[in-house]
């Protein structure tokens, strides 16, 4: 499973980063940055959950 990202959509509110802070940080400018977008099996209810979490709806997974 893969995590995605509109980046058009997000406005960098970091709920994911708090979330699963391995996969998601903020670079210098607050930018979200996907550190690991293929995501292990036996997180998939964790990524389900950071996904529906996402104030602006700017992630998915695939």
């Amino acid at each position: 499973m893969r995590v995605k990202c509109d980046f058009d959509l997000c406005e960098s509110n970091a709920v994911c980063v708090g979330m699963a802070p391995d996969v998601f940080e903020l670079d210098d400018n607050d930018y979200l940055v996907i550190l690991q977008e293929e995501v292990p099996a036996e997180r998939e209810e964790e990524m389900r959950q950071v996904v529906a979490s996402c104030p602006r709806s700017a992630l998915s997974l695939d």
